[in-house]
This record gives C-alpha cells, structure tokens and sequence, in this order.
C-alpha cells in the first residue's frame, strides 16, 4: 500500500512539472480605435472653430465683433480722453528733450540704427502685445509719470540714473530679505521684479541715452 501511494506522488509531481503555468492576466494596453479599427480623424469630423487658436479666434469675429478675445486698446481714444497732448505740452517735455540734444533731425539719424538692431522688426512682429499690454500701462499712468519725467529731463541723465539705483535696490533688498506681499503671500522679489527690473533697464536705457546726446 505504502508502495503505491509512493508511485501515485512520483507520477503527479513529473505530470506537474512538465507543465509551464499559464497566465491568466489580460492586457491593458489601450488603443485610440479600441481595437476595433474604426477610428476617424478628429480633425476632418469637428466644427472649425474648434481647430485650433487661430481658427477660433476668426469664428469668434464672425459671431461678434466686439469681444473680449479680439478686442484691442484703443490708444487714440484714451489718449485724447486723458488729453495728454495737452499736458505733454504744458510739462514742456518735448522742449526738455530738445534742450538735452533729442530733436527731430536726432530722431531721424537714429532710425537706421534702430533698425540695424532689429527693434523696429521687433516692434512691428509683437504688435498685439503692445498694444494690449504695454500701452495700457504707459497711456493709463501717463496722468502721474508726465510730471515725473518732466522733472528728471531737466535734471538730466543723472535723475535717471538715480531712478535706476532705486528701482534696482529695491528689488535686491526683496530678493535678500525673501520679502513675501501681504494677505496673499507670494514672494514679493519674483512678481514686483516683473515691474521693478524693467522700470531699471529703462531707466539705465534713458540716461545713457540722454548722456551720449550731451556729448554730441
């Protein structure tokens, strides 16, 4: 008896052992077409307007002219709202910029090398971004910065300068002591560095450029 359950345990282990475990478990990998090769091409099948930023932005124009995605800052509206012709003139700022060398026949010299650096191209290929970022800052804060720059072209280079060292120690003074804004927390160095260190380029750009029409 013992003989055969002994040949019985021989026998189902060799069975056992000759036969590789299968696996069970099912793919996961996934397919646009499930499987089922039925697939479209999405471009042909949806609406225009949902090709893409420049399909709908002209989709948009068409619906209504006057939207929020299209809309531009109309610069000659504001600045004749604001009058600051009027106040340009009563600031004498063309007159200071003459009498620190910058007058028409100066302007017209320094267009070819404006476009010898490629700022001019550069200007004309970022229009929209001008226009919609940059002029609202300038026409909207004209009203306060007239004065002010009135005041630093009869000073001369030297108060733009100045203007420079302060804008630019500021935003150091914030970066060292990781200066954070109030009520929301964020790191005053990074987001008032997107005012303060252009505010010192143009500055150290306005008196180096004032300071090499002295010289003239």
């Amino acid at each position: 008896m013992k003989l055969l359950l002994l040949a019985l345990s021989l026998v189902s282990a060799a069975a056992f052992s000759g036969v590789a475990p299968q696996s069970t478990r099912t793919s996961t990998r996934l397919h646009e077409s499930f499987g089922l090769g039925i697939g479209e091409d999405t471009y042909e099948n949806q609406p225009d307007f949902l090709k893409g930023e420049g399909e709908y932005k002209e989709w948009i124009n068409g619906v209504k002219e006057d939207n929020m995605l299209n809309r531009q800052y109309n610069v000659i509206r504001r600045v004749r709202e604001l009058d600051l012709l009027k106040a340009t003139a009563e600031q004498g700022i063309l007159s200071k910029l003459e009498a620190q060398g910058l007058d028409l026949a100066t302007v017209e010299k320094l267009l070819p090398l404006l476009e010898e650096l490629g700022l001019l191209s550069l200007v004309g290929n970022n229009q929209q971004l001008l226009v919609n970022l940059v002029a609202p800052l300038v026409v909207e804060g004209a009203p306060i910065l007239l004065p002010v720059v009135a005041g630093a072209l009869e000073v001369g280079p030297s108060a733009f300068y100045l203007a420079a060292a302060v804008f630019g120690g500021l935003e150091l003074g914030l970066i060292a002591t990781d200066a954070t804004l109030p009520l929301v927390g964020l790191n005053a160095g990074l987001f008032l560095g997107l005012l303060l260190v252009p505010l010192t380029g143009v500055s150290i750009a306005a008196g180096s450029a004032l300071a090499s029409l002295s010289k003239e």
